[in-house]
């Protein structure tokens, strides 16, 4: 193990970012930041994950802060805009947040509403992006075979790049996959990566055309490399709604693969009202760059966390470790 605990623990800042939109359920968003020997570094795990889980989180940090750097073979990424699941009419504000971006990842399915609300949604977003823009949807795996299959063709008319997580499981995406080939729409798997123990089962049993791929939840840039080389996919590299110094650890991964088809999700520093740096890796002409972000004590300061949740943070940390192999 490179770094140690008393190292992680040193010189942890536990932050907490308002977000500009309710995205994911939450309208805060909390991330431990370490600054290693190779440069500041990430750690944020969702709240309701796991230890388990959360370990992967922790050991792409230790890599990201401690480790070599990785080999790139480009310095810029175009970066997807993200929409959450909001209402028509409010739409064009966001979108605008991302200047360049020439594709659109839009959330359906949520909770609450309505395959209709998904439809109106898309349309929306076509009708700002005009007809040569890209538009994804992400489902997040909120529906059944069913729902997705009704949902997919009563969108498609709205040209659709690909279906992102339309259903919960491998053998779901599978049947999905089957029942909407005809119509030449890709079906994409993420958390049927990131989420699971053999994440490459999904491409193993010809359950998706295209992985979403993010390097904090895979355990860090390497182990996220060897995902990809091993799938044989094309992948679309993406974050967890980072700050711009775990965007940064996606930016060196996206950086780092041979071959990108697909406009990246790393765009989502553009939902937080704040961040961690004076240079906030937000799209300019629809790209961010790849390099290191580094981390302002005054904003460090502005969004601490209260001491609770500092030391929820830390301790969760030392859990962490404990599961890695050190």
């Amino acid at each position: 193990m490179l770094a140690s605990l008393p190292d992680l623990l040193a010189g942890a800042r536990v932050v907490a970012l308002p977000l500009r939109t309710r995205f994911r359920g939450i309208e805060v968003r909390e991330a431990l930041l370490v600054e290693g020997p190779t440069g500041w570094t990430e750690f944020s795990p969702f709240i309701e994950y796991s230890d388990a889980d959360a370990a992967a989180w922790l050991a792409a940090a230790i890599d990201f802060g401690w480790g070599a750097p990785s080999v790139i073979v480009r310095d810029t990424i175009r970066v997807n805009a993200t929409l959450p699941a909001v209402m028509p009419a409010d739409i064009a504000a966001i979108l605008d947040r991302y200047p360049g971006c020439r594709t659109v990842k839009v959330k359906v399915a949520e909770s609450g509403q309505s395959i209709a609300d998904d439809v109106a949604r898309v349309a929306e977003t076509r009708a700002y992006l005009g007809p040569d823009g890209r538009i994804r949807i992400d489902a997040n795996g909120g529906w059944t075979v069913d729902e997705a299959e009704r949902a997919i063709h009563a969108i498609a008319e709205y040209d659709l790049e690909y279906a992102e997580q339309p259903c919960a499981t491998v053998e779901e995406l599978w049947q999905i996959r089957q029942r909407v080939k005809y119509m030449g729409i890709p079906i994409a798997a993420d958390e049927s990566v990131r989420k699971a123990a053999d994440p490459l089962r999904v491409a193993r049993h010809e359950a998706a055309d295209i992985l979403v791929i993010k390097a904090q939840p895979l355990g860090g840039i390497s182990r996220a490399m060897n995902i990809v080389r091993e799938a044989g996919l094309p992948v679309v590299i993406s974050s967890a709604l980072d700050t711009s110094i775990g965007i940064s650890m996606g930016a060196y991964l996206a950086a780092a693969v041979s071959e990108l088809n697909y406009d990246c999700g790393l765009g989502t520093a553009a939902l937080l009202s704040a961040d961690v740096t004076d240079a906030p890796l937000v799209p300019v002409d629809g790209a961010i760059g790849v390099g290191r972000v580094t981390a302002s004590p005054a904003l460090l300061q502005r969004y601490a966390a209260p001491a609770d949740r500092r030391a929820w943070w830390l301790d969760r940390v030392a859990r962490c470790y404990a599961l890695l192999d050190v």
